[in-house]
């Protein structure tokens, strides 16, 4: 039995996405985006009172790294993962926890534009300064892109499900405007339909209602 505990836009849809790519039969518990997540069942799950808890073969994970290193090391034949040994191992397992550094700043402007729900709360400066920190990441995902379809030779891999859903939820504070690699890299892997699974079904309740929120000027 795997059983996934998953809020909507958040980085539990990272786990669900990989899920749906294994193609594996498993179960999601839907949670709300805030209190209940520390209630004292929850935390027995994940101690931290965050999204995802994985359970599975008797074992609760968190930390959507580890949950996508251990999914890729259980299911091999899916050929998302790249074993020990292999040539790819190394620059795979880079681009899969990369997507944390691009996370870092997608949750710090989401604190500033949503968290904080008065304008006298939020820093225009952190705005500002966590939106040029995407901009950078973006560069060095658009350098590896050059010249390839996916973030490694060998293929679609958890590195760029890792990646895109980081995506996901920093394109609400950054546009992918003038990084053509990334473009095109991030519309080919949201076509697939193990995404559009992974996405909150019509009428949920969203962590970003807004498909984009600008740098607010001035407090």
């Amino acid at each position: 039995m795997i059983r996934l505990h998953h809020a909507h836009q958040t980085r539990s849809m990272r786990s669900l996405w990989l899920l749906h790519e294994l193609g594996v039969e498993f179960e999601v518990v839907e949670h709300a985006f805030g209190k209940n997540l520390r209630s004292e069942a929850y935390l027995t799950l994940n101690s931290a009172g965050r999204v995802p808890a994985l359970e599975i073969d008797g074992r609760v994970l968190f930390e959507t790294g580890a949950i996508t290193e251990y999914l890729c090391e259980v299911f091999p034949e899916a050929g998302l993962g790249r074993a020990a040994g292999c040539g790819e191992r190394a620059y795979w397992l880079v681009w899969v926890h990369f997507s944390e550094t691009i996370s870092q700043h997608a949750a710090a402007l989401t604190q500033q534009h949503i968290a904080l729900y008065e304008d006298w709360m939020r820093s225009p400066v952190v705005m500002k300064l966590e939106a040029a920190r995407l901009g950078k990441c973006y560069q060095a995902l658009n350098a590896r892109l050059e010249g390839r379809e996916y973030i490694l030779d060998g293929g679609f891999s958890a590195a760029d499900i890792s990646l895109g859903q980081a995506l996901y939820m920093a394109v609400h504070f950054k546009s992918l405007e003038g990084f053509e690699n990334v473009q095109a890299w991030y519309e080919r892997i949201t076509a697939r339909a193990a995404f559009r699974a992974s996405l909150p079904p019509e009428g949920a309740t969203l962590l970003y209602p807004e498909e984009f929120y600008p740098v607010q000027e001035g407090t």
